[in-house]
């Protein structure tokens, strides 16, 4: 009996200890500082829940206990340099290496063992998420009160329509009254010149025809201008934003992830044309995002929205998430395109985003003070960083090209400027006497016909 006691308070003393152990292991880190950590470290590769590069993290430390028998001590040597430990012969680090496609993972010698500790705790009891405002929530609400002021303003119109209304048959009454006064009052006199007065349309256009042919040529003309403005605003299509297979929200990409314009658009830099990218480029992140995480909603729209857009790149690509790799089935995107110039037109784009970039980006910054530009593109397509669908901010006629040329000044200190335009500062400055000094494109020949057309 004795001995039985002795066995029992021994195997409580090491469930004790095991216990102790075990929540030790989640107890020596900080799971908010792991959290900022596995963001700025990991994300990239891995996910609590699922698999993405790398395995899904979600509590690593507890099945690598139960299925592999290793402890956080192996995780750190994992972490800080994983192929000095694939050599030492480890054989689980072997086969995780194989698993995985013999995908190689940073080393992170810049991480302490705190850093580790706190990385780990992350993945074991992540810490819930603080509240946050509810984007659905807030368009709910600004769709209530829409509706309510749609309402009122609606109610506000019965109003005045029936106003409206009730004033006009007033009016109409008292016209009506006012012609029977004037009939009991009228004498034999007034009767007799009333008989002498034109009482048809063709009549008054008999007695007064030069009026009216004059009024005639006038609308001829009129109508004549009315054409030819029309005509002449044919292919202007300025405000165009039409919706694309796949919705691409540049305010959240350029305006609140700050992605340069030329990440995507790089040819603008190096060629005429800025081509629309290719799947492969949205892929270059979209492969580690499979979801919206971002707190910014549209007007109508849910994270359900964009995550289903981001499916659709999935599809267009032939990407399989789950597994991570390509399935080869790809479906074209059939992208409608906004901006495009006419044939008999030339515009370069890496000539005015290279050569003429802090010009137009100083003209146009002196003109506009209060809508000024860090980025050149921003300059004929807008704050494009603020569209939710990108629109055509410009007109992008003859006209606008011309009226730019002849107010973007010319840097003639830069070094290509100085020394190709040499022999012609002095005579530019002659010819240009009110520019005191400054030049603008139209004075280096940005008018001539050539230029622009073939």
């Amino acid at each position: 009996m004795i001995s039985w006691r002795k066995h029992y308070k021994r195997g409580l003393i090491a469930i004790g200890l095991l216990l102790s152990t075990s929540a030790s292991i989640y107890a020596q880190g900080d799971a908010k500082n792991g959290e900022k950590l596995f963001k700025a470290n990991c994300t990239a590769c891995h996910a609590l829940d699922k698999q993405m590069v790398g395995p899904a993290l979600g509590g690593i430390v507890e099945k690598l206990k139960t299925e592999q028998n290793l402890d956080t001590d192996w995780l750190h040597k994992w972490i800080k340099d994983n192929k000095a430990l694939r050599e030492s012969g480890d054989k689980y680090a072997n086969e995780i290496f194989a698993k995985f496609n013999k995908v190689e993972m940073l080393p992170f010698p810049n991480l302490s063992d705190q850093d580790i500790n706190d990385i780990l705790e992350y993945t074991t009891n992540p810490p819930a998420p603080e509240p946050a405002a509810d984007a659905a929530a807030a368009v709910d609400t600004n769709s209530v009160a829409a509706l309510e002021a749609a309402k009122k303003d609606s109610l506000n119109s019965k109003i005045i329509l029936i106003s409206l209304l009730t004033i006009g048959g007033l009016l109409l009454w008292l016209l009506l009254r006012l012609r029977q006064l004037v009939k009991l009052q009228q004498t034999d006199e007034l009767a007799g010149l009333n008989a002498t007065r034109a009482t048809s349309f063709a009549d008054l256009y008999k007695k007064y025809d030069y009026v009216g042919k004059g009024i005639l040529a006038l609308l001829g003309i009129l109508a004549c201008y009315g054409i030819w403005n029309w005509m002449m605003w044919i292919g202007v299509y300025k405000g165009y934003k039409p919706e694309q297979p796949i919705h691409f929200s540049h305010k959240i990409h350029a305006g609140d992830n700050k992605i340069d314009c030329q990440l995507c658009h790089s040819s603008a830099k190096y060629g005429k044309v800025s081509e629309i990218p290719s799947m492969n480029v949205c892929m270059n992140c979209h492969r580690n995002i499979s979801e919206y995480k971002g707190k910014y909603m549209e007007p109508g729209k849910d994270k359900a929205f964009y995550d289903a857009e981001i499916q659709k790149i999935y599809a267009a690509t032939g990407w399989d998430p789950g597994k991570q790799q390509y399935t080869g089935k790809t479906q074209p995107v059939e992208w409608v395109r906004i901006h495009n110039m006419p044939d008999f037109v030339y515009f370069n784009h890496a000539q005015h985003v290279v050569a003429g970039e802090q010009a137009i980006i100083n003209s146009h910054n002196k003109k506009n003070p209060n809508a000024k530009i860090d980025v050149v593109c921003k300059a004929c397509h807008g704050q494009v960083d603020t569209m939710n669908v990108v629109q055509m901010a410009n007109d992008f006629t003859m006209g606008w090209c011309i009226e730019c040329h002849r107010t973007t000044e010319v840097d003639m200190n830069n070094g290509y400027n100085k020394e190709y335009f040499k022999n012609l500062h002095d005579k530019l400055k002659k010819q240009y006497p009110q520019s005191e000094g400054k030049i603008t494109v139209d004075a280096i020949g940005g008018l001539e016909c050539g230029k622009c057309h073939y």
